[in-house]
């Protein structure tokens, strides 16, 4: 692989195949599109590994294409568990041997315990039903496994101080999280710095970030907002983020210093509930 790209998905390769079918085919985009009774944009998208057919235009594409239900059946395991914004970035976080994080106003979601991921997921969802509940719980459990690994990846946390005083779920599930992260710490598993109130402003003040490194790939950077996710692999933007990661790590206070802070403030949040 070129160490100028980044892994390729299952997305990626899905479009790779169908671009090498139609044109095996001698079809346009456009002339695919047709059969599929969608726009060539769309197309387009699939093709770049952006977008994903839905099960009946995945159907019409094998008709078209006469691949005897091949793209229909890949499908199928391809169908994220995630949100269409982070899918591709939940994929990739599975090949990286380092992330480096930064939680503004909550913990990542790689490091959450179940009762505070179901109290994130309850604040979103006012009206959610308790199926769907479990099931973005289970989900999210489930990425953490890519942490059993003792060796891959490499995690680095860094916590604005508010994410640490936050009562998400009440006084016991936010200190039972706390401890999670500083056993995980003392366990070799990860390293974490906290960025405490009292040094003002820093470099990730605007934005949550996860920075991705690769063995045989250029790195990646992933930001978030409500709703939204934005991939970056523009190595320009990718550097600028890590300078920004590096600058707010530089003002965070030391791993020894960051883990007695948890630990401390996990031990108010249980001296609060009574």
């Amino acid at each position: 692989m070129e160490a100028g790209r980044r892994p390729r998905t299952a997305r990626e390769k899905y479009g790779e195949e169908l671009r090498i079918r139609r044109v095996a085919a001698d079809m346009t985009q456009e002339a695919l599109s047709g059969c599929v009774v969608c726009s060539p944009t769309l197309i387009s998208h699939i093709e770049a590994g952006r977008r994903l057919p839905n099960p009946d235009d995945a159907k019409r594409i094998d008709n078209a294409l006469a691949t005897d239900g091949f793209f229909a059946r890949w499908l199928e395991d391809l169908e994220s568990k995630y949100a269409d914004h982070f899918a591709v970035a939940a994929e990739l976080e599975r090949q990286a041997t380092e992330i480096r994080q930064y939680g503004a106003s909550l913990i990542p979601g790689l490091l959450q315990t179940d009762a505070y991921a179901r109290a994130v997921f309850r604040a979103y969802s006012p009206n959610h039903r308790a199926e769907d509940l479990d099931r973005r719980v289970v989900n999210r459990m489930e990425r953490a496994r890519i942490l059993g690994d003792p060796l891959n990846p490499v995690v680095w946390t860094l916590l604005d101080e508010a994410v640490l005083r936050r009562r998400v779920g009440g006084p016991h599930v936010i200190a039972e999280q706390l401890r999670k992260i500083v056993d995980m710490a003392e366990a070799g598993r990860l390293r974490v710095h906290v960025l405490p109130f009292g040094i003002g402003e820093h470099a990730l003040m605007e934005s949550m970030v996860s920075l991705m490194t690769f063995a045989d790939a250029a790195p990646i950077a992933y930001v978030e907002g409500l709703c939204t996710g934005n991939l970056i692999d523009d190595p320009s933007l990718v550097n600028t983020c890590r300078s920004a990661y590096d600058l707010a790590l530089s003002d965070a206070v030391s791993h020894t210093e960051s883990l007695a802070l948890v630990r401390a403030i996990a031990e108010e949040h249980e001296d609060g509930q009574h």
